[in-house]
């Protein structure tokens, strides 16, 4: 005789039922971080935050991203070394955009200021 137990979970402290496996293995979409460039005007205001992920291979790794509407953003370092020398000459400097070209290691970004 098999158990069901499907409707006999019984909640407490706060737990919530999540359904079943199967259907939460349906709706899985890994989280994904999109890049700085997608977005049309960066505010120099926006707090950066640490995010560690992990690869096929097991070994962790950290990226720095900004979160815009819920969505996290990756910030290069390269772009955040080009703003440096930008902000060196132009403190006051509120907003700005990055432009994309290229591929995996031959990516660049470039900074374009925004007033």
């Amino acid at each position: 005789m098999a158990l069901d137990f499907t409707n006999s979970i019984k909640l407490q402290g706060g737990k919530k039922n999540m359904g079943t496996i199967k259907d939460n293995a349906k709706a899985y979409e890994p989280p994904t971080t999109k890049n700085i460039a997608e977005l049309e005007r960066i505010s120099v205001d926006l707090v950066i935050e640490e995010r560690e992920f992990t690869r096929q291979d097991g070994t962790n790794f950290k990226v720095d991203v900004i979160v815009v509407d819920g969505e996290d953003y990756r910030m290069p370092t390269s772009v955040l070394k080009n703003l440096k020398a930008i902000l060196e000459e132009k403190p006051d400097l509120k907003e700005f955009k990055v432009k994309k070209s290229g591929e995996g290691l031959k990516t660049e970004y470039t900074v374009i200021t925004l007033d």
